[in-house]
């Protein structure tokens, strides 16, 4: 653009600009209210309110709508008629349609996944999503996707090796443009995007947004559990990734301040997400549950800030994500995007990273079973574990060799427990037992099993696969759907649940067998499997059958360390461990706990009349 256009292009604005403010007559307000959509770059509250709006049913003579377009999109104005063609392009794993109307994705479906009915999986379409880029002109928001864009020349498709380029440009009258180029690889579930503008700088302000509202298509079978975990998720350049609490009954939202790389609409086991080359400025976030709507899971929104200098310097890339919740791709996709696989907090998330889930890959290759693969993996873990097993065993039996002469100690002293408690430590530190060593073994072990807690409920290599009487390891297992809802349980019958707290009631009164237990504590031990009961029932059948198979490989260990463990030596062994410790002197560890004692039994004495 020369110094005389540019000249003639900023009077003609200037002329425009104080018509419109001081001279042009106030639109009716039934026409605007039709033509002009709701702007999507605020979070919105109800879906129906969204972008994706009704058309207008008043019928407008050519040269009223010319002028309310000219009222609306200013210089974007000769864009606003046009006839909307959908271009679908096809790889792998999805097929993906954008429309020229706004040059933006307006369906993905996943090849191979299906949704909870059998019908090809629909991650997005028009009629619950839709994405927009704004700008400032003309003291308004302009919506680009409310306008139409042209291929370049007689496609615009072309090929670069397996990659598909979809080019979408929108001309101006003077010349400027606005162009979107999408590159669709032959594989996988990315799609580049790149912003280039010509000459927009002096018609638009220093504020270009983009939006994205979504109503989450409803994917599972389990309805509620779906809801508990869709939400927004977003990641700032700090490395900081936070989310909306997806279990909130109420609309919550947050304002970005901080930079940020990516936000995501993450679903129990698919994303769609933007991850932005160069991050967001700021930005708001928000999502809402409108319990009426039974097509849709959660209503989500983003509205980002795009950094103007890259925006007009043409450095706005972009990458969008439509896919699965699948650890291996999620974790090369950007930086902490794994995040959206809910894998547990600190320890238990590296637990599944490092162990559970290589395990658990490396049998997906030679078996096609998940149950058989998951019986595997009860196996491996269990021998892996044998050592911190037989170590808790060999506590127990040394605690019930000791038996004996700790009831003594009971009975000794009477209604002291205190006195009792002494004497009792006094005697473990002479025949060398540490009252500890029974349990230390097992808390090293439920990290393990807390792993397991949140890795089989969201592994997305379990959904819809059958295993005996479950059809979809990923969610419950119910062979008897009640006519009722039962609080905290729910309103059907989950059999794996039902013989995991069976087996774990039989393994627990096994142990106590075993043990040294007794009063309440015997009793509580029982409380736990049924709590469980209750809590597990909607929870993955993968899951329960889990814990079901590890109880019945516990039984098999028992009964092989029993074999090993012979009390009659370890009685010995206790014997001549206390005539070498005659003399020991008690470990600082006793004495701080004698001294902790007496000094509570101090407290006490003045108390007494």
């Amino acid at each position: 653009m020369d110094r005389n256009q540019l000249t003639g292009l900023i009077l003609m604005l200037v002329f425009i600009t104080i018509y419109f403010q001081f001279f042009a007559p106030e639109p009716n307000p039934e026409q605007i209210s039709q033509l002009n959509r709701s702007d999507s770059s605020q979070i919105i509250d109800d879906p129906q309110q969204s972008a994706i709006g009704q058309p207008s049913a008043t019928v407008l003579s050519d040269s009223a709508r010319t002028r309310l377009s000219e009222m609306k999109f200013g210089l974007f104005s000769s864009a606003a008629d046009g006839e909307e063609k959908i271009t679908t392009i096809e790889n792998e794993k999805m097929i993906v349609s954008f429309s020229s109307k706004g040059g933006v994705v307006n369906k993905v479906i996943l090849k191979d996944f299906k949704d909870f009915r059998g019908a090809p999986l629909v991650l997005v379409d028009d009629a619950h999503a839709a994405q927009h880029i704004y700008v400032d002109h003309l003291s308004r928001k302009v919506d680009l996707s409310e306008l139409y864009f042209t291929g370049r020349g007689r496609s615009n498709v072309t090929k670069a090796g397996d990659t598909t380029v979809l080019e979408y440009r929108l001309t101006l009258p003077e010349g400027q443009s606005v162009t979107y180029k999408y590159t669709i690889p032959g594989d996988g579930y990315e799609i580049g995007m790149t912003v280039v503008q010509n000459g927009l700088e002096p018609i638009i302000g220093q504020q270009v947004t983009f939006a994205w509202n979504q109503r989450a298509n409803r994917l599972e079978k389990d309805f509620k559990d779906a809801r508990n975990r869709t939400t927004v998720k977003y990641r700032f350049t700090d490395g900081d990734v936070d989310e909306l609490s997806a279990t909130s009954t109420e609309k919550e939202e947050e304002t970005l301040d901080l930079a940020t790389s990516w936000v995501s609409f993450r679903q129990k086991f698919f994303t769609s997400a933007i991850i932005s080359a160069t991050p967001f400025t700021n930005g708001q976030v928000s999502s809402y549950t409108n319990f009426e709507d039974t097509t849709s899971v959660k209503n989500m929104a983003m509205s980002m800030t795009l950094p103007y200098a890259d925006f007009i310097d043409n450095n706005s890339t972009f990458k969008f994500y439509y896919g699965p919740n699948n650890y291996a791709i999620l974790k090369d996709v950007a930086p902490d995007f794994s995040e959206n696989v809910e894998l547990g907090w600190s320890v238990l998330s590296w637990i599944n990273k490092f162990a559970i889930i290589p395990i658990f890959h490396f049998l997906e290759q030679y078996i096609s079973n998940y149950g058989v693969i998951i019986i595997i993996m009860v196996i491996i873990l269990r021998i892996v574990l044998a050592p911190l097993t037989y170590k808790s065993h060999m506590g127990m039996a040394k605690m019930r060799v000791m038996k004996p002469e700790l009831d003594e100690l009971k009975a000794k002293h009477g209604d002291d427990a205190q006195k009792a408690q002494q004497e009792q430590m006094a005697l473990y530190q002479k025949v060398g037992i540490n009252p500890l060593s029974g349990c230390i073994p097992m808390l090293l072990q439920m990290p393990i099993l807390f792993a397991m807690f949140y890795f089989f409920p969201n592994s997305i290599e379990l959904r819809q696969e059958s295993f005996l009487w479950a059809t979809d390891l990923s969610t419950y297992d119910s062979i008897w759907d009640l006519p009722f809802d039962i609080p905290f349980y729910g309103d059907h019958v989950s059999l794996f649940t039902l013989l995991m707290t069976a087996s774990t009631i039989l393994y627990t009164w096994s142990n106590s067998q075993m043990t040294t237990v007794q009063g309440p504590m015997k009793s509580l031990q029982y409380i736990m499997p049924i709590m469980f009961l209750f809590f597990l029932n909607s929870y993955s059948s993968g899951l329960t059958f889990y814990y079901f198979v590890s109880n019945i490989v516990s039984f098999g260990q028992i009964a092989l360390f029993r074999k090993f463990i012979d009390e009659d030596k370890i009685k010995k062994v206790l014997d001549e461990n206390r005539k070498k410790n005659v003399n020991k002197k008690k470990s600082s560890f006793q004495q701080k706990l004698e001294e902790a004692m007496r000094a509570k039994d101090q407290k006490k004495k003045p108390g007494k009349k």
